[in-house]
């Protein structure tokens, strides 16, 4: 049980992971199944991709296919809409971290 809500506590940070750094530079699903695994997240690619997909559906992220070595790399950044929710969710985490710090 416990696992099943930490997990869902943990998709919406994954979110805000993913448009955090799309609007910092182009990210690819290797890289940030990478970066989310520093900050502790054990993700698979099987969860990552339809995540990637997802955001993609819903406007947040644009997907540029590159050749790299002779190999097609989805390449995904934000949207302006993708940077709105960004804006709203920093605002929302930081309220809440402000009032369950202690």
């Amino acid at each position: 049980m416990e696992d099943k809500v930490l997990r869902k506590l943990f998709l919406g940070f994954i979110h805000i992971h993913i448009l955090h750094h799309a609007k910092e530079h182009p990210i690819f699903g290797v890289w940030m199944l990478e970066e989310l695994r520093e900050h502790g997240y054990s993700i698979s690619s099987g969860t990552l991709y339809p995540i990637l997909h997802s955001m993609e559906s819903d406007e947040l992220l644009i997907k540029e296919d590159k050749n790299v070595d002779g190999k097609i790399r989805k390449y995904y950044t934000t949207t302006e809409k993708g940077n709105l929710v960004l804006i709203e969710a920093r605002k929302k985490a930081y309220e809440l971290f402000k009032e369950i710090k202690d």
